[in-house]
């Protein structure tokens, strides 16, 4: 009896080992499979998305233009209704001209102050630098005639100095 409770218990180990090894395929195929199936997931996510990116996109800008569109029509629906759009754009073209005047005045007003301001320093200047011309030429002239007036008496010193050594 001890013989067949060995085989069997051969048989049965055998028979495990084959039960785990089948298991163990199948839950590899179902790895795989999963695997398969969320990559397959992930690429339908893609595709999906870049199908309804642009029918959103289309369908905002429909909403967009039929809303531009509507308002228009309603702003110019009725000639009182056009008449008060053209008084708008009238009041808002005159105040964007009133705008634009006021700051060119500005700018020319700014410019004609610095060009004064700069005028009076370069006019400042060159007085200063003409006064100075002056002084120094008066300074020259002075200096020219009081040598002029020594010369003779230099000379006469300079004869003398000649004939008291010959």
């Amino acid at each position: 009896m001890r013989k067949v409770s060995a085989s069997k218990a051969k048989v049965t180990a055998a028979k495990a080992a084959r039960t785990r090894a089948v298991h163990q395929a199948e839950a590899a195929a179902r790895s795989t499979e999963t695997a398969t199936a969320q990559t397959a997931g992930v690429v339908g996510d893609y595709a999906e998305r870049a199908v309804l990116i642009p029918v959103g996109a289309a369908l905002t800008a429909r909403d967009k233009v039929v809303s531009s569109v509507s308002d228009t029509l309603s702003n110019y629906s009725s000639s009182s209704k056009a008449q008060a759009q053209l008084r708008k754009f009238e009041r808002r073209g005159e105040t964007a001209r009133k705008r634009l005047e006021r700051e060119v005045r500005k700018a020319r007003v700014r410019v004609e102050r610095e060009l004064r301001q700069r005028r009076k320093t370069i006019e400042s200047s060159l007085s200063d630098t003409v006064s100075e011309i002056d002084g120094r030429r008066e300074k020259i002239v002075k200096n020219g005639s009081e040598i002029a007036n020594r010369v003779p008496e230099l000379a006469s010193q300079a004869q003398e100095r000649i004939l008291s050594l010959v």
